[in-house]
């Protein structure tokens, strides 16, 4: 099998990052981090006139139906940038589940306007700090209509359209349902969060209409099933920001210069650094692999997915502190930029569950595996 992507694919990286650099500097994005804005609309919208927000969806609804191998891409160049968007929430949830288990007529009403920007989706499981588990669900559908609170729920405050998690009729198990949040019954408030560029919120419906999405009882596994495939694409957004504070570590240290020579020459650091890219370099490898069983719906799809979860998660964080380390008191003030990739590790290694749970997560379908 080849981990390695094509010359088009590559290209496609290379003028990501392009636009990037022209329009999502650190200055644009301490914009979100500092205004009132949830999201930097302007990318956005310049976004939805590439086409990226249409990437993975078939151009029967909408979308490019380029592939996930470009989405993957994509994914990493925006976790380079930090990007102020709701791209995963849109993207990788609520897109993909509609994908997954949508009625041809929901498939057809709502991806159209989530390829083109004109609607923003997300996921909404989670009902309390600490955790999404369907396990845990109290919010519940009678006779069609929704009442529960959602906490926390990502870009919920900028969303058209939400994927929820809740009871039918009052039965376990929980299953998923499609809700519009400009519908009766809905509020929403912003909530603060160690990355304000990537917006949180708390929602609350009281009989708001929902359709259901998929199965009542297969709730469980269609969510199980979301997460891997999100999970793959979020690790690529780790890899990126992983990769760029290994960089702006490695910068600073052949600029900074004690006692008369650069600090990078100096023992200690480079062994930070050494270790930076040797974390972000297994994560990549694990996140390829990912990529690979993502767009060939490969059947080891969950061990790969866990995978890339675990070690993009851990080379993230480990290389967003470490960056900050190599640069010393500098790099804990608010003017260098090294707080903002910290900022978004520490988010994203809480999407879609903690690590520990990954790590579990990866031993049982290991275990399961290795049995079969």
């Amino acid at each position: 099998m080849n981990f390695e992507f094509s010359g088009e694919q590559k290209l496609l990286g290379e003028q990501a990052r392009k636009f990037l650099e022209d329009n999502c500097s650190s200055t644009e994005v301490r914009k979100i981090l500092e205004g009132p804005d949830a999201y930097h609309q302007g990318l956005w919208q310049g976004m939805a006139e590439l086409g990226w927000l249409g990437t993975a969806i078939p151009e029967a609804y909408g979308g490019l139906g380029a592939g996930y191998l470009e989405l993957c891409i994509l994914a990493e160049e925006l976790g380079r940038a930090v990007a102020p968007v709701p791209f995963s929430s849109s993207m990788y949830l609520s897109a993909e589940a509609l994908l997954l288990a949508g009625t041809q007529d929901q498939k057809q009403r709502h991806l159209p306007r989530l390829a083109s920007g004109e609607a923003i989706g997300t996921l909404a499981i989670a009902e309390r700090s600490g955790g999404a588990s369907l396990k845990s669900v109290q919010a519940s559908v009678v006779d069609g209509r929704l009442s529960g609170l959602k906490l926390p729920v990502p870009d919920g405050d900028v969303a058209d359209l939400a994927i929820v998690a809740a009871l039918p009729e009052d039965r376990q198990p929980a299953a998923l349902y499609v809700a519009e949040l400009d519908a009766p019954g809905v509020s929403c408030s912003p909530i603060d969060t160690i990355d304000p560029t990537r917006s949180q919120a708390q929602i609350v419906f009281d009989g708001t209409p929902v359709e259901l999405l998929g199965d009542e009882t297969g709730g469980e596994a269609l969510l199980s099933q979301l997460y891997d495939r999100a999970a793959i694409l979020f690790a690529f957004e780790q890899l990126g920001g992983a990769q760029r504070a290994l960089e702006m570590g490695r910068d600073y240290a052949l600029e900074r210069y004690a006692f008369g020579r650069p600090i990078g020459s100096f023992q200690a650091i480079k062994h930070t650094l050494a270790d930076m890219y040797v974390s972000t370099e297994l994560a990549r490898s694990n996140c390829y692999y990912g990529a690979w069983a993502l767009s060939t719906d490969a059947a080891d799809l969950p061990q790969a997915a866990a995978t890339a979860r675990v070690s993009a998660t851990q080379a993230y964080q480990h290389c967003a502190k470490s960056n900050i380390q190599v640069h010393g008191g500098m790099g804990y003030t608010w003017e260098f930029d090294c707080h903002l990739y910290y900022r978004r590790s520490q988010l994203l290694a809480l999407v879609l569950g903690s690590v520990e749970r990954w790590k579990d997560l990866l031993v049982s379908r290991l275990e399961t595996a290795a049995a079969a």
